[in-house]
């Protein structure tokens, strides 16, 4: 199977993980050649307290791919991947981070997908969930769970 999409999936949490993200995804991307789908994914409160931040005219509603393009993760991730001369593109998505996840996998066609996370204890996962637990549960293609130490 070849790679030729990959989805690098980031919310809320990932902003102290992009170094590593970047790194896991261009060891992929660098050899294969594939285009990275850089997306962050907001649910509706974190896209309004996002929108607040970044001050928009409140007379138009943002695009949500705008609004991932100009926020400080996905800025440092396309940093990241400049460096690397590696092809993105920047898509947003409002929704439940793991639905969410996976729905723009499908519709980005992504032969793979990579998202982060932190160690979480057994029973953290049973009362908290887990989005990269969803993601992995769900995904139409493999998926690279790039952990904190």
């Amino acid at each position: 199977m070849a790679i030729e999409t990959m989805l690098l999936a980031v919310g809320p949490g990932d902003a102290d993980r992009t170094d590593k993200l970047a790194s896991a995804v261009a060891d992929v991307a660098g050899p294969t050649g594939a285009t990275v789908v850089l997306a962050h994914v907001f649910t509706d409160d974190e896209f309004d307290d996002v929108i607040d931040q970044l001050d928009y005219d409140p007379s138009g509603k943002p695009n949500s791919d705008e609004v991932a393009a100009r926020h400080a993760t996905i800025r440092s991730l396309s940093s990241a991947l400049d460096r690397e001369d590696i092809g993105y593109s920047v898509r947003g998505a409002i929704g439940e981070h793991g639905e969410t996840i996976v729905k723009l996998a499908e519709d980005v066609n992504a032969d793979s997908i990579f998202v982060g996370g932190r160690k979480r204890s057994p029973t953290g996962k049973a009362v908290f969930g887990s989005t990269a637990q969803e993601v992995m549960l769900s995904a139409p293609c493999p998926v690279t769970f790039v952990r904190d130490d």
